[in-house]
């Protein structure tokens, strides 16, 4: 019953409730902090069927009435909502005059902004060149085919050439409330690969009275990331490897102890996917699916985008990693995260255990894969071999963690060991110190997950309303609060 009335009173999303009553909501507990993720579709994505004309392929970036309009509700929603950190995808920073009026309306309301565009003045889904024309080969057509098994859109119907503007470019934008945080550093990270993909990091500290502690031994900070993966999902996976190594090599650099994490953004795959599977695996949670208690196998509960053929997905995430969690090391979870994509392919190509042993070994006389092997059967699975595809240097890890003696071959039992059944499982909340792992810890402040909301409502329930036009996605918004903890250990 209390979980059905805090449910009731969260759902007025859109007003300042969500923001303020949650967060004010008992004077004696902690002020909680909300964050939101919203692809908010860009114009130059967005179609449009003009006076009914269905032959037509119109963009919404052609017609200002239309953009400018939408993109103004969007911000009062926003504005209304007051969430602490606001993270935006498809964020149109090739137009001045958008920009401008979301620097303007957010700046007014107390907000600091930062926004990144995307590499190589690259939209999503449009690979272009500096002379403004954007091309497709006919090998990313084949790979783009191979993931989706239906007609491909309209837009592909010339894969040789299709032009666009250098000022058709998309991004990403965070902004905080000044009142909430004081922010210590800014990254950008630019992957510079075939998708273009960026992301931000944000570190900041949070500022009294949000501030679980007066005591300046404990930790106070936060690093916040923004992010739209690529699609297919084994880029994906790629994508979110680089980006905890670089925010592990930022801890590093900054000497900061284990430190609250927040991925937020469009992760363009579901609760099925590797990605989300790898996540979990380090010990990141689903707020979402966490403040309504669904497991790992509640894939149907809710939706939150609508893709261009029709289907509905869960895409959108904002993943929280509190600091005592115990930490698996990065480099052996994603391993085993990619060899759980090998057996996944194997499998879907109706081989056994001893089919996929023979695949690695090749055309090895002796009983173990060699090296050699090894990269011919990834290749031969379409793991490498192409610029969304592993390069050599992960290559190389991949098989450093899988020869456990180091002596250059895999027999049977390292391939049983290390890629067909790695000892991967997705973290529990077992995997939390409790209070007899508590004394002689640094202390830090963590996150208890309060709430979570998409809005528009419906997609709660698994269904897309048609009377929706802010985006193709959901807004998602959760309520933390910050809450005091041990810092984890890093375990193998």
């Amino acid at each position: 019953m209390r979980k059905e009335r805090r449910s009731r009173r969260i759902n007025r999303i859109g007003s300042y409730a969500i923001s303020s009553s949650m967060s004010m909501r008992d004077h004696r507990k902690q002020p909680c902090i909300t964050c939101t993720t919203f692809n908010i579709l860009a114009p130059i994505y967005k179609r449009l069927n003009v006076n009914n004309d269905k032959n037509q392929d119109s963009r919404e970036s052609d017609y200002r009435a239309y953009w400018l309009v939408r993109n103004q509700k969007i911000l009062d929603s926003l504005l209304r909502e007051r969430s602490s950190i606001i993270c935006l995808q498809e964020f149109w920073v090739g137009n001045e005059e958008l920009v401008n009026m979301y620097e303007k309306r957010l700046g007014d309301a107390g907000y600091l902004n930062f926004k990144l565009a995307r590499t190589n003045n690259r939209g999503d889904g449009r690979p272009c060149s500096r002379d403004g024309v954007c091309r497709f080969d006919l090998h990313l057509m084949f790979l783009v085919s191979s993931f989706v098994q239906s007609p491909l859109p309209k837009f592909f119907s010339n894969p040789f050439e299709h032009t666009m503007p250098l000022s058709d470019i998309s991004g990403l934008l965070i902004a905080v409330r000044k009142e909430h945080f004081r922010v210590i550093g800014h990254r950008e990270l630019l992957f510079n690969d075939c998708g273009d993909r960026v992301a931000q990091l944000l570190h900041v500290e949070l500022a009294a009275p949000y501030s679980p502690s007066r005591n300046n031994d404990t930790r106070q900070e936060i690093l916040i990331v923004n992010t739209h993966l690529l699609f297919p999902h084994d880029s994906s996976l790629s994508l979110v490897y680089k980006i905890l190594q670089y925010v592990e090599s930022y801890q590093k650099e900054n000497k900061l102890s284990p430190t609250p994490i927040m991925l937020c953004g469009d992760w363009n795959g579901s609760k099925r996917g590797h990605v989300y599977k790898f996540l979990r695996s380090l010990g990141f949670v689903s707020s979402y699916d966490n403040a309504h208690q669904y497991t790992d196998a509640d894939a149907h509960k809710w939706v939150s985008h609508l893709n261009h053929r029709g289907n509905i997905c869960g895409v959108d995430f904002i993943w929280l990693l509190n600091p005592n969690r115990y930490r698996k090391l990065l480099k052996t979870s994603w391993s085993e995260a990619v060899f759980g994509m090998f057996k996944y392919l194997v499998r879907r190509a109706s081989l056994t255990e001893e089919d996929a042993f023979a695949l690695l070994k090749a055309d090895n006389d002796s009983d173990c894969i060699t090296y050699s092997g090894f990269c011919e059967a990834l290749r031969q699975l379409n793991l490498t071999g192409h610029c969304y595809g592993l390069n050599d240097e992960e290559t190389k890890d991949l098989w450093v963690q899988a020869d456990i003696d180091g002596n250059g071959a895999l027999d049977y039992k390292e391939f049983q060991q290390r890629i067909w059944n790695p000892t991967r499982s997705e973290q529990k909340d077992d995997g939390i110190l409790d209070d007899d792992h508590k004394g002689g810890k640094e202390q830090t402040i963590g996150f208890s997950v309060e709430n979570a909301v998409l809005f528009p409502p419906e997609v709660e329930k698994g269904m897309w309303p048609e009377n929706y036009s802010l985006s193709d996605h959901a807004r998602l918004t959760v309520v933390f609060s910050p809450i005091r903890m041990p810092c984890s250990q890093l375990i193998s």
